[in-house]
């Protein structure tokens, strides 16, 4: 018996928030609004929504001892996600430097901080948060070595999703243990490096799916997302059409969603289509963890 729906391994940061007209370019300066300042980070977000859909979701990360760090525990305790496994202090809190456009569309810059710091000794002592769980889901705002021994700590029937992001060549053991890895255009691209031969993203699904994982999510934004496994090939998952007000922390609602709903004992492709439903709930309310949705307002889509 599994305490813990999800265990996510990961980042927890502070997004610093303005609306612009348009994003800068080199060089150039624009006027925002108001600074607006809200708990964000993809490991923390994954929490949040995964627990606001009604997963019992535990986190394990780092903040410092400062008021961002405060306001991320608060956060995630409010969401009910089970914080035993937050480490406190060594480095300030990571903070996103995050400017939106009219359009909902996003740039952001991420100072590390806290996130730094969570070392692969930080997961060893932690070895019974995944026993407890049967999905863990990480990322890479988190050193990869610290990702390696996420992998390494996996219990024997947990499942294992990784969203590479920010992306980076990824080692066989990595992308062994990955079911899925759920990647957008971007991260396809760099994941794939000299193997990325062809412009057909049914083609990076597959390519993607030659180096290892057991299965692969590629998300296309309003395009919907490719679902590939070695027994069901590849597939589409369409979009849901909504009008999109801010995307930022729309791909860690999709990934939380996926990850909890595969725990459940649903196909790639069900929980592809759930979390496409959430990922498009996320993206009709600004910021990132206040727009996520409960699991009542992700069926009435």
């Amino acid at each position: 018996m599994y305490d813990y729906d999800l265990l996510v391994v990961g980042s927890a940061n502070a997004d610093l928030v303005i609306g612009v007209e348009r994003r800068p370019g080199a060089g150039e300066t624009v006027l925002g609004s108001d600074l607006a300042v809200h708990p964000g980070g993809k490991g923390a977000n994954q929490a949040v929504a995964a627990a606001r859909l009604g997963a019992r979701t535990a986190l394990l990360a780092r903040v410092g001892d400062d008021e961002y760090g405060r306001l991320l525990l608060d956060s995630q305790r409010a969401a009910g996600v089970d914080t035993v496994g937050v480490l406190v202090g060594g480095a300030p809190t990571g903070v996103a430097l995050i400017t939106v456009d009219p359009s909902g569309d996003n740039s952001i810059v991420v100072s590390p901080g806290a996130n730094g710091r969570l070392a692969p000794g930080d997961i060893r002592p932690a070895a019974s948060l995944f026993h407890a769980s049967r999905v863990v889901s990480a990322q890479l705002e988190i050193p990869l070595e610290t990702v390696v021994e996420v992998v390494r700590s996996l219990a024997p029937d947990s499942r294992f999703v990784l969203n590479p992001s920010p992306p980076r060549p990824l080692p066989p053991e990595v992308l062994a243990a990955c079911d899925p890895l759920i990647v957008n255009e971007h991260e396809a691209k760099v994941i794939l490096g000299d193997s990325c031969v062809s412009e057909r993203p049914e083609d990076w699904a597959r390519i993607l799916l030659a180096k290892g994982p057991r299965s692969v999510v590629v998300t296309l934004g309003a395009e919907g997302a490719l679902v590939a496994s070695a027994a069901g090939g590849v597939s589409h998952v369409p979009s849901v059409k909504v009008d999109a007000v801010d995307t930022t922390g729309a791909g860690d609602a999709f990934t939380a969603a996926l990850a909890w709903r595969l725990g459940t004992g649903e196909s790639l492709a069900e929980a592809a289509a759930y979390a496409a439903r959430v990922g498009a709930a996320a993206v009709t309310k600004a910021g990132a963890q206040a727009s996520y949705p409960t699991a009542a307002e992700a069926e009435a889509l």
